[in-house]
């Protein structure tokens, strides 16, 4: 999948999701909303960079995964499928016209995943494109991706996993030896700038799973205005979850002593955080699988679900980077291309024609109609150069001399998808009630869809009913979470005592495959008893080991955020 995301702060005054509240709701089974956590107001506001918001105004880019995993009928490639078996006829033509159908504005194409095969001309692995009979081993996916990207008016991002099975590295990147290290960093970072260097100014950069190999210099060379996903340069994170959901509100900003950990998610978000670092929601069309598959033909998203995807993700303010995965042929599956056509479609009847439209400055902005005027939709827009300001709003609609509440909301950031009380009305305004100084409304958009939003549309957080992992006996503990970890996402891990109280955790460890990365798990202030880890992707056995002060057994259990 793809999917895997130092300075301190005087304080860290923030709530992690409520995650005090959360630990009594795992052990009771109960499903509960989030609440934003709160960081102490810093003398300013987060703002983004000139580069983060043209980013954000593109909204919707649509991911590409092909690879041996591909022919092999699953979802991570385990080296199995002899190279002369990979014979396609990659049409990258038909890629970009399904991102253009979508409404797509770039195409983020996953140059290498875990595996190790490399869809370029590189000099670096016999593991590539240059060593299968397409094109006499002359081909080159990322070439021909960039014309015609070109040719479709679409920008082109890249993922390359520093993960690779085929040399031994694993989550981030780690080796299991320093001598081995320090070949495939070297190995690692000749890829990267073959990558950047060759294909023209690259949108977006993906580092699944964070990473530990020094690019901070390739990066400044040869993508200095690209997004940064995962790692110490990330400049966007993860959302959390592979189900296309951005949580809502949705705050682009965040406290600095988790910007800078590279794998942050969007449940550290707080509008009082003092780094703007924007949330990218994911999620395949072929839902939960990243791959294209002769039996997952089930799992394609309605037009309905995708619906549902796209308002809780672009609808909440976040960027959406939809996956429409290419089969053996080398071109989308003809149900997938109609489909992601269908959805587009959908959209653009939706969206593209407004009844009326307004931008302004202070705590209201009124639209007047003409005559009455019949809206069950509007699109909010802060001028988010001035930081995300607005905390709650209201709408209202003006009907025979009476004002009277259409909706109502928190956040609205980049985009806010707000649906209304379906009303014919004389105006429309919009009341912002609570903001962090002045509201800066960049649009402020009437629509009459004659649609229902999607049913979920405006659905919280889901809290999963935690699973039995294991248990510990004395002051130390060494549990496998790898039969409760199933999808990528973040859990919670619950420390139930048979009797007393778990007072503390510490020298956490959480291991990928016996590798150590600290970065992904973390203690819960003001919840000893629990821990958050993150799990960027599943195919690695996951153990979490550390000390424990307080009861001396128990057991423990792990819920899914």
């Amino acid at each position: 999948m793809p999917s895997m995301k130092r300075a301190l702060v005087n304080r860290r005054i923030f709530l992690l999701d409520s995650a005090l509240a959360l630990a009594a709701a795992a052990v009771s089974g109960t499903k509960e909303a989030l609440a934003i956590p709160m960081a102490a107001a810093p003398g300013h506001l987060a703002k983004p960079t000139a580069d983060q918001l043209a980013w954000q105004r593109m909204e919707f880019g649509m991911f590409v995964h092909l690879g041996p995993a591909t022919w092999q009928n699953r979802e991570y490639d385990n080296l199995s499928t002899p190279l002369s078996e990979i014979d396609p006829d990659i049409d990258t033509d038909n890629w970009a016209q399904c991102a253009l159908n979508l409404g797509a504005r770039y195409i983020v194409f996953v140059a290498k995943h875990a595996g190790g095969f490399c869809w370029w001309q590189t000099k670096t692995t016999s593991y590539s494109v240059a060593h299968i009979p397409w094109e006499n081993g002359h081909g080159d996916v990322l070439r021909d991706l960039r014309k015609s990207c070109g040719k479709f008016g679409l920008k082109l991002g890249v993922y390359l996993s520093p993960s690779d099975k085929y040399h031994g590295a694993g989550l981030g990147g780690v080796c299991k030896t320093p001598a081995e290290q320090k070949a495939y960093n070297a190995l690692y970072r000749e890829q990267l700038t073959e990558v950047l260097s060759r294909y023209s100014t690259m949108v977006e950069v993906w580092f699944d799973g964070s990473i530990v190999i020094p690019v901070a210099d390739i990066l400044a060379r040869y993508a200095p205005h690209a997004a940064i996903f995962q790692g110490p340069e990330a400049t966007i994170r993860w959302v959390g979850n592979e189900n296309g959901f951005a949580p809502y509100p949705n705050w682009n900003a965040l406290p600095e002593a988790e910007a800078s950990t590279g794998v942050s998610t969007a449940r550290f978000s707080t509008p009082h955080g003092n780094v703007w670092m924007p949330v990218e929601a994911d999620v395949s069309i072929r839902r939960p699988d990243w791959y294209w598959s002769k039996t997952n033909l089930t799992d394609l998203m309605t037009v309905e679900q995708l619906l549902e995807v796209y308002y809780r993700s672009v609808g909440r303010g976040a960027q959406l980077l939809l996956n429409v995965p290419p089969n053996t042929t080398g071109r989308m599956a003809k149900e997938d291309f109609a489909r992601a056509k269908e959805f587009g479609e959908e959209i653009r009847r939706r969206f593209s024609k407004p009844v009326a439209e307004t931008s302004g400055v202070g705590r209201r902005v009124t639209i007047h109609f003409a005559k009455p005027q019949r809206v069950d939709h509007a699109i909010l827009q802060e001028d988010c150069r001035f930081g995300q300001r607005v905390l709650r709003y209201q709408v209202e609609g003006l009907s025979d001399g009476q004002w009277n509440s259409l909706a109502e909301g928190s956040s609205i950031g980049v985009k806010r998808i707000q649906p209304l009380q379906p009303a014919s009305v004389e105006a429309l305004r919009l009341t912002v009630n609570q903001s962090l100084g002045r509201p800066e409304i960049l649009r402020f958009a009437a629509f009459d869809t004659h649609a229902a939003p999607p049913k979920g549309w405006d659905a919280p957080s889901q809290l999963w009913a935690p699973a039995p992992a294991g248990y510990w006996i004395g002051s130390t503990f060494q549990v496998d979470l790898s039969r409760q970890v199933t999808r990528a996402a973040q859990y919670l891990v619950h420390f139930i005592p048979q009797k007393g109280r778990v007072r503390a955790i510490r020298n956490v460890e959480a291991l990928f495959d016996e590798e150590a990365d600290p970065k992904m798990v973390q203690t819960i202030p003001g919840s000893p008893g629990s821990l958050l880890i993150d799990v960027t992707g599943v195919n690695y056995k996951v153990v979490l080991k550390g000390s424990i002060e307080g009861a001396s057994r128990g057991t423990v259990l792990v819920q899914k955020l």
